[in-house]
């Protein structure tokens, strides 16, 4: 069951209704083959894969029936290929953010899941750290052998943490984009969140020709504050945070896109949000107070 009816405008709706790529018994080559490209879109997070990458040998294996698609994602999971892709350039808190998101389809929910896997990854190495994902309760329970891994952080099931949904609109920026294109890049995402035990807002993937969304600076954002006088304050009773993606700063045209955050009343939301147009940016995300 889909968490929101918003998932058009979220980037959501290629998974709402898609059913789980199961690779049954007697499977037709074209079946199998289907099998194989979902597995490495779920796993190499939709990056580009040339022929040259394909692991033949792997998928020769699954083809003759003589490995899972367990088998098979474990082999991906393990190859030059992901490691190249993921695992040597970059962070590992981004990592393991990743491992979670491709392997068990979810955002991590708390920072003792992100320390745990930082000591196994530590004590026992890489290998063993990839098969506490595909040999865990969780995986088993939701993907079993045949089943490729998907995306359960924008569905209502049992067992699913609420905040794994939001978390995951910081892993997920559209069904366009890949891991590796991402505004962070190899950086984490999720830190400062896990690390505070907080949820974010939720913020639409960039979209039209723009290629722009709202990206918070890395030691957080001071929300400015447009009621700095005594009169001001409460003004149409509520308040409102409102994120700002690509407006133009100070000596605008000259300077360089920036986001901010404000918290202004009610009554003043239409007047800012036909400024912020007018200096080219965009309204990623308002939150009442």
């Amino acid at each position: 069951m889909a968490i929101t009816t918003a998932s058009s405008r979220l980037g959501t709706e290629a998974f709402i209704n898609a059913s789980p790529v199961e690779l049954r018994s007697r499977a037709t080559k074209e079946e199998i083959a289907i099998v194989i490209t979902a597995v490495y879109r779920q796993l190499l997070g939709n990056d580009y894969l040339m022929q040259s990458e394909r692991l033949i040998s792997a998928e020769s294996l699954l083809r003759d029936g003589k490995i899972t698609v367990r088998d098979f994602v474990r082999q991906v999971a393990k190859s030059e290929l992901y490691k190249n892709k993921f695992f040597y350039n970059s962070f590992q808190t981004r990592v393991i953010e990743l491992n979670y998101k491709h392997f068990l389809g979810r955002a991590p929910y708390d920072e003792s899941e992100v320390i745990y896997h930082l000591d196994l990854y530590q004590e026992q190495g890489y290998e063993a750290d990839i098969d506490s994902y595909i040999d865990s309760p969780e995986y088993e329970a939701n993907f079993g052998e045949n089943i490729v891994p998907y995306y359960r952080g924008f569905q209502t099931q049992t067992g699913q943490k609420t905040v794994g949904f939001s978390r995951m609109f910081q892993l997920y920026r559209g069904y366009a984009n890949s891991d590796r294109a991402q505004l962070k890049g190899t950086l984490p995402h999720l830190a400062g969140e896990l690390g505070r035990n907080g949820a974010s807002a939720v913020v639409s993937p960039s979209g039209g020709g723009e290629g722009f969304a709202y990206l918070a600076p890395q030691r957080g954002v001071t929300p400015n504050s447009t009621f700095g006088g005594a009169g001001t304050f409460g003004k149409e009773g509520r308040l409102f945070r409102v994120e700002v993606a690509g407006v133009f700063g100070a000596g605008y045209p000259s300077t360089r896109k920036v986001n901010q955050a404000v918290v202004i009343p009610y009554a003043e939301l239409s007047p800012y949000m036909q400024r912020v147009q007018k200096q080219g940016g965009r309204i990623a995300s308002i939150t009442p107070l």
